[in-house]
């Protein structure tokens, strides 16, 4: 499966872009009545893709005063407990429901922006050159974080898993996602007969399923071909510096009047439509995760540029501050005081005040 088709056709009916549908292996997107949209199986359009394991959810051993039972895969992964399982399912449910479309509610619209962006941001990193290694580190461990806090998971699963090197693994155990989700495939096809009042596809259908789920793992563990996102008239040069992580980097350095050209001339363009406004705000949280967040004072060059144009300036400012919390955590992590920054607070409004004020 090209992952980079479905992407492309997630992106397609989640900005109502109007493309063509493009075909992929054994899944297709359907409507649904609460104006979302789900993975469904090609052949059975009863079963959505992020369902086929709901029946399988293990119990809460939280919830049992001696709970006595074993973790299915207990034969394969025997330092795995009944606890470790619960946090491994919930991490194999985060993982598939990156391919659903909910329409949310506005409270809840920043956890689905930044769950997206998120996941996008970590299929670039290995590609990032501009970055040394740490650099990279220090962002897969940051965008893989709010990955899981925005879905939203529980504590015990947002602080489970790890990075080594670019494999993530179960932290306790140390065991790899990528071995753990594919015996969990292979068992439950094999073992259907056992299941079959939980399991309602063919083993086929759950092999498609495990090269999905295998395929969006690997992206998050950048190991498969970086994401690109489509393009569209105008944005080109915006697109440039979203799919290329390194000329953002490289254009800051070298003549950032061009990068906040860019931003202006968005800001002065007048064909607005939900798919190019997700991209404006996917480069503002790229201009702060991978530049604010190594050196916070460049946001003072930002602000002197479109300081003559208050309401460009100020729609920038609050779109960085308030579109996600990516900066909100960066600024915990290294101790910066945002009322050391008057020129910057100038230009928040409302809501960026009741939050950092």
């Amino acid at each position: 499966m090209k992952l980079q088709l479905l992407y492309h056709e997630y992106l397609n009916l989640k900005f109502n872009r109007g493309l063509p549908s493009v075909p992929f292996d054994g899944f297709e997107y359907g409507l649904l009545e609460e104006d979302g949209a789900e993975l469904f199986f090609v052949e059975r359009k009863d079963e959505a893709f992020v369902e086929w394991t709901y029946e399988l959810q293990p119990r809460d051993p939280h919830y049992v005063v001696s709970p006595d039972w074993k973790p299915v895969l207990s034969a394969f992964f025997n330092h795995l407990d009944i606890y470790d399982e619960l946090v491994l399912y919930y991490l194999l449910f985060t993982i598939n429901t990156t391919t659903s479309i909910v329409r949310t509610h506005p409270f809840l619209s920043m956890n689905d922006f930044m769950k997206n962006y998120c996941f996008f941001q970590l299929a670039q990193l290995t590609d990032a050159s501009g970055l040394n290694e740490e650099q990279r580190q220090q962002l897969r461990d940051f965008f893989f974080f709010f990955y899981l806090y925005a879905h939203p998971v529980n504590e015990e699963t947002l602080n489970a898993f790890s990075f080594n090197g670019q494999d993530l693994i179960h932290t306790k155990t140390n065991i790899l996602m990528e071995h753990y989700f594919t015996v969990y495939h292979d068992y439950y096809s094999e073992n259907l007969d056992k299941h079959r009042d939980e399991l309602f596809i063919a083993p086929h259908e759950i092999h498609a399923c495990k090269d999905l789920t295998l395929e969006l793992l690997r992206s998050i563990e950048g190991k498969s071909p970086k994401l690109i996102m489509p393009s569209e008239e105008g944005l080109d040069v915006l697109l440039q510096l979203i799919n290329n992580v390194d000329d953002l980097i490289h254009m800051n350095a070298e003549n950032k009047t061009t990068l906040f050209g860019i931003m202006k001339d968005f800001l002065s363009d007048n064909r607005l439509n939900p798919y190019r406004q997700h991209c404006f705000r996917m480069l503002l949280q790229n201009y702060v995760c991978y530049i604010l967040y190594f050196k916070f004072d460049e946001i003072d060059d930002l602000v002197d540029y479109f300081k003559g144009t208050p309401v460009w300036c100020e729609a920038i400012i609050n779109y960085i501050f308030t579109d996600a919390i990516f900066i909100q955590k960066m600024m915990r992590q290294n101790q910066i005081d945002i009322t050391k920054y008057p020129n910057v607070i100038e230009f928040f409004n409302e809501e960026a005040r009741r939050i950092y004020l």
